[in-house]
């Protein structure tokens, strides 16, 4: 039988995020847009959600890659914010292989969070808004991938 594909727990040498600070950080917002604006329109994303994610902030912070992407949701699209809001309503901050797991249902926001893996700030029902969405989402099965567990 064959082993499905694990993510393991690891943090990119430190060069990486000095590095990954000095770069543009706009990318990563309209990449993170473009695929999550690609879900909606697939509806990955529960459609009731995204009602209350209107004209809320939202800040990725990748922390070993050094890598930002700040965004809002506004008008039915997730839109890239070109500068990080002071506050934003909602901060998720992990390293590359937390978010990865996290991706790949590998491991769940909450294990993450309670073994400090993920940073989680701002508006506490908007954070369970958006876990519960991410919760709901049903990956499309691919030919030749490893299935995520839950």
């Amino acid at each position: 039988m064959r082993q499905a594909f694990s993510i393991p727990r690891f943090q990119l040498p430190a060069f990486v995020s000095a590095i990954g600070t000095r770069l543009p950080q706009w990318p990563h917002a309209l990449a993170l847009t473009a695929a999550l604006n690609a879900a909606a329109r697939m509806k990955l994303l529960p459609q009731d959600s995204l009602a209350t994610l209107e004209g809320r902030s939202f800040l990725v912070e990748v922390l070993d890659t050094g890598g930002t992407a700040c965004f809002t949701y506004r008008a039915g699209f997730f839109r890239p914010l070109f500068g990080a809001p002071a506050t934003p309503d909602l901060a998720f901050r992990a390293n590359l292989s937390a978010f990865l797991q996290l991706l790949t249902r590998q491991e769940d926001p909450d294990t993450l969070f309670f073994n400090r893996e993920l940073s989680i700030e701002g508006d506490t029902e908007l954070g369970l808004v958006v876990k519960n969405m991410l919760d709901a989402i049903e990956w499309p099965k691919l030919p030749g991938l490893p299935r995520p567990h839950h």
